[in-house]
């Protein structure tokens, strides 16, 4: 029973951030101007990555058991959910500066509000949340392995690449923002830069 909800409740969380990378792209302004830092790391290879992630845990390759463990198991399903839902609401708050390569607009705004009040990256940590969880669900610690050992790294580059021309482009803002921010999870306790 628990695989056929998981399967359901997964299938739509991936056709809602499918839906949300699509209307990212209708939404952008043609001739707008910016200046870019071509990544490696883009929609693309993501997008790569996560079939990767999804072979692995439909074919059941590094799988542990066909049931038991419910409790994990919901926590990782939940875990899908709210990466999904923080993905949306990350997405919505950063609205026309969103990009599939790093780019900073002639007109790009800071945002710090929203999901961006919680971690600087909540795109990248909603995913990480995400294929977490479906290690979790599925009972895969392949998947996990995965994704610590190719996804985590390439959002690490990733957003590094962003931070420095974050920094190039709102100088003290920016420093005093990742100060009191974390990247992908929540910063506890006192912040340091």
């Amino acid at each position: 029973m628990f695989n056929w909800v998981a399967d359901a409740v997964t299938a739509i969380c991936v056709a809602t951030i499918f839906a949300v990378v699509v209307a990212n792209f209708l939404q952008a302004e043609p001739g707008r101007s910016f200046r870019e830092r071509r990544s490696p790391v883009a929609t693309l290879s993501m997008a790569a990555f996560f079939v990767l992630l999804y072979a692995t845990i439909r074919l059941r390759w590094g799988m542990v058991a066909e049931s038991g463990f419910a409790i994990g198991r919901s926590i990782g399903l939940a875990l899908v959910v709210v990466g999904t839902a923080f993905n949306v609401w990350g997405r919505l708050h950063l609205g026309a500066n969103w990009a599939d390569h790093v780019r900073i607009y002639a007109n790009q705004t800071l945002v710090t509000g929203g999901p961006y009040r919680v971690v600087r990256h909540p795109l990248y940590a909603s995913l990480l949340w995400m294929f977490y969880g479906a290690s979790l669900a599925y009972l895969n610690p392949l998947a996990a392995l995965e994704t610590s050992l190719i996804f985590l790294p390439g959002m690490w580059y990733r957003s590094n690449l962003e931070e420095m021309v974050l920094l190039e482009r709102f100088g003290d803002a920016y420093r005093a923002y990742r100060a009191r921010t974390g990247r992908f999870l929540p910063r506890l306790g006192r912040a340091t830069p």
